[in-house]
């Protein structure tokens, strides 16, 4: 099963398998997503996700259940 990505605010939209890793997925579109720890404990990679949940993505897979689904990129100058 997959899911349809949108990158915002880029517009960018990938297919994406359930489970398959978020970084791997925004690499393979072409986005960027800066991250620190590469563990989840910094933050650098935190995304928002429709409906204002928001996760990192160096740890987090693709959930099952939809069919689409819009993250939004934060943009932090620190990192």
């Amino acid at each position: 099963m997959s899911v349809e990505i949108r990158f915002l605010p880029d517009d960018v939209v990938v297919r994406a398998d359930v489970g398959e890793p978020l970084l791997h997925v925004a690499a393979r579109a072409g986005v960027s997503i800066p991250t620190g720890c590469l563990m989840g404990s910094c933050h650098a990679c935190e995304v928002e996700i429709e409906g204002g949940d928001s996760l990192c993505a160096c740890v987090s897979g693709m959930p099952s259940g939809q069919s689409a689904l819009t993250i939004s990129l934060f943009v932090d100058p620190s990192w």
